[in-house]
């Protein structure tokens, strides 16, 4: 018995209609394709937010970046605090003043080798739990 494909040899469709044999042909294409057209209802029913912009992107001089620095490398960061002149001895007690280094906020992570006393705008919790956090003197407004 000769084989499928060889009894349809001069056919030109082999018995499938005219899209059926090709890729994707019965289904109307691949993934997405015709959303815009003949698959436009079903996108309306399961996917209304398919198309279009949705939300907002806040320009980037807007976004407030805040420098971060971590418990655990203020050690490190001390010679620069010192360059800065914001770097003290209180006895045994180390006093960085973060904000004249441009250290926005005091982050948990990490342990230091000595006891600080800090000076930053917000330090979080655990932060506060592992150095003790004083807050910057308010700022001199211009009115």
């Amino acid at each position: 018995m000769p084989s499928r494909t060889r009894k349809f040899r001069g056919l030109r469709t082999h018995g499938r209609g005219i899209k059926a044999g090709r890729g994707a042909g019965k289904q109307g294409g691949r993934g997405n394709a015709g959303l815009h057209k003949y698959k436009f209802k079903s996108m309306l029913i399961y996917a209304p937010d398919h198309f279009g912009r949705h939300g907002f992107k806040r320009p980037p001089d807007a976004v407030a970046r805040p420098t971060s620095l971590n418990v655990g490398d203020l050690d490190d960061f001390a010679t620069r605090l010192e360059a800065a002149g914001a770097l003290a001895k209180d006895g045994e007690t180390w006093v960085g003043d973060l904000t004249k280094a441009g250290i926005d906020r005091l982050l948990g992570g990490g342990t230091t080798g000595r006891p600080w006393k800090v000076v930053v705008g917000y330090a979080t919790k655990h932060a506060r739990e592992k150095v003790t956090v004083v807050a910057p003197p308010p700022a001199a407004s211009s009115a």
